[in-house]
């Protein structure tokens, strides 16, 4: 016995075929009150989409590539998450790639960016430059996270760095710290990501009237919570004399208050500790981390909007949007009361 199909769906909902492929699609110009009525229909059938037919029909595999450094690191750990999740929205499924963190691993997965495995690429690179990237041919659409600048020609999501550690550095200040520091970033060489946010910091610093040191920065062999707790004991070791700390991100974070308590320094009533990526680990460690939230379930619906209308045809000039971010306020830098 056939299962109910296309048209049986219609009929029951009393609408078109197009309009059940639309909802069916994830179409976004189905008003709330439609979708509502073909779906009641679809569950009340058990209709299953073919998706073999659909794929063959539309020339398209139904996977795209989620590209980045290394999902080891926690923040790329729940952006793959998000991605796999978020991407069953649009009725794709996610393949995960990794990089290494080295140039080499960023062309090797550039060069072979074919059409026929996915329909297209989200990719965060680290190393690749704007111009190299550019000059690429690739065969399948590419739309770039994150911190690097992007071409002009390619379409690009990110939070605004530089703008988060400014607030983030600010709310420190707001509580009344003013020997701030900043860990994290790296011995030589600074990625895109600590130069921005370090920029962010020093702006903070200097709009409050409190001079930028560059002694106040710590910087550490990788991106490491044990890295980070080695280079924050031999900075106070060394006399390193902070009243707040911003970090580069929860991990360098989770190492400073590693680092803290080992020396009997309490968090946050002798030195105040932020993060960044609130990623989940964050709310859980002690105390629990305040830290920068990007909101990586719109950064990435964004990225899969923008690379799904390249997929479609649409070939005009790169289009460079800012996600929303917010201050995730907790134990280890709370914020001061107003009198």
């Amino acid at each position: 016995m056939r299962g109910p199909r296309l048209q049986d769906v219609a009929e029951r909902a009393g609408v078109s075929m197009k309009t059940v492929s639309n909802v069916v699609r994830n179409h976004p110009h189905v008003s709330a009150a439609m979708r509502e009525r073909v779906q009641r229909a679809i569950d009340e059938l058990g209709y299953r989409p073919n998706v073999v037919a659909r794929r063959l029909a539309t020339g398209r595999t139904g996977f795209v590539a989620v590209a980045f450094a290394d999902v080891a690191i926690p923040y790329f750990a729940e952006l793959a998450h998000v991605a796999s999740r978020r991407a069953r929205d649009f009725d794709y499924r996610v393949l995960l790639e990794e990089t290494d963190d080295t140039i080499e691993g960023e062309r090797a997965l550039i060069a072979s960016s074919e059409a026929g495995l996915v329909d297209g690429m989200l990719f965060q690179p680290s190393k690749m430059s704007p111009s190299e990237i550019a000059q690429h041919r690739s065969q399948i659409p590419i739309v770039l996270l994150g911190e690097m600048p992007a071409p002009l020609t390619m379409d690009h999501v990110m939070i605004d760095n530089v703008a988060a550690a400014r607030e983030i550095t600010t709310h420190l200040l707001d509580s009344g710290r003013r020997r701030i520091g900043f860990v994290g970033h790296e011995t030589t060489s600074l990625s895109e990501t600590s130069r921005q946010r370090i920029i962010g910091y020093q702006e903070a610093l200097t709009g409050a009237g409190v001079r930028a040191d560059p002694r106040m920065l710590v910087a550490t062999a990788s991106i490491d919570a044990a890295d980070t707790a080695a280079a924050v004991r031999q900075a106070l070791s060394d006399g390193w004399d902070v009243d707040a700390v911003v970090c580069r991100d929860d991990l360098a974070a989770m190492g400073t208050l590693r680092a803290l308590h080992e020396r009997g320094i309490r968090v946050p009533e002798d030195v105040a500790v932020t993060g960044w990526d609130d990623t989940r680990l964050s709310a859980v460690t002690f105390p629990s981390l305040t830290s920068v939230s990007p909101d990586v379930d719109a950064l990435f619906t964004r990225a899969m909007e923008l690379l799904l209308e390249r997929v479609a045809g649409y070939d005009g000039a790169g289009r460079h949007e800012i996600a929303p971010h917010r201050i995730a306020i907790r134990e280890s830098a709370p914020s001061i009361p107003a009198p």
